[in-house]
């Protein structure tokens, strides 16, 4: 499967969004528009996501929404919130994940795997009470967030709600080359507890690139000036998949 990555100038493009000609404030600083239900889907403080849904009775297709952060907790889903707005007024509902993060309590690796696994169920329950086309669901990720798209595309169908296709932006596909280039200050070490030479295991089963081929529509975006999580994250992830 060929996979496409869409290089852009600055990583915020997205469903044919543009980026406006300046911005004066960090979107970090920006208060999303509200979601239109903040829900649990464990006991757990971070296991809740946010609903925001179209106009509309008939059941709208789902962008599961899964924000970065280096999967700290310092960085929550509030500023992805921008992002699933714009969606849900192009006529997707969008099911805004958050997840154990380091630094919550039992965060890291495989909290973080487990908590969007068992969000993503969620959608059935959702399904319920909303008027959610199950039949038509993406994952969506950035960085921290993409990995954690890509990695949920590769379980077993029985495991999750079945996906249509995956969008990966500027996400950390590769942990073992992420943790060489010592990205976020060694970021992926303390998510998965230790190096590659350390927990081998760990990384064969976190990291996406090792998770190939995932057998669906995957298409990546990444920004060519991006000096956070670097564009050759994505393109080794691309030669992977062939």
């Amino acid at each position: 499967m060929r996979i496409p990555i869409c290089v852009a100038a600055a990583a915020i493009a997205l469903s044919g969004c543009r980026a406006p000609r300046s911005m004066t404030t960090p979107i970090l600083d920006l208060s999303p528009p509200p979601a239109d239900a903040r829900i649990p889907y464990g006991e757990a403080p971070p296991q809740f996501g946010d609903l925001r849904l179209p106009a509309g009775a008939t059941p709208h297709p789902v962008a599961i929404v899964i924000h970065g952060g280096y999967w700290r907790a310092a960085y929550s889903l509030d500023h992805i919130g921008h992002l699933c707005a714009a969606l849900t007024r192009a006529g997707v509902a969008t099911w805004s994940l958050e997840y154990r993060r380091i630094g919550d309590p039992g965060g890291g690796w495989p909290a973080a795997g487990q908590d969007v696994l068992r969000g993503a169920q969620h959608l059935r329950s959702l399904a319920g009470r909303y008027p959610l086309d199950l039949t038509r669901v993406v994952a969506i990720g950035h960085s921290a967030g993409g990995q954690l798209a890509l990695w949920l595309a590769a379980q077993h169908p029985q495991h999750q709600v079945p996906l249509r296709g995956v969008v990966a932006l500027a996400a950390v596909a590769d942990l073992r080359r992420a943790w060489e280039l010592g990205l976020s200050r060694g970021v992926v070490a303390d998510l998965l507890g230790g190096t590659p030479h350390d927990v081998p295991e760990r990384y064969r089963q976190a990291s996406p690139i090792e998770l190939l081929p995932l057998h669906l529509p995957q298409r990546l975006l990444h920004g060519t000036n991006d000096d956070v999580v670097p564009i050759e994250i994505s393109r080794r992830y691309q030669a992977a998949a062939g």
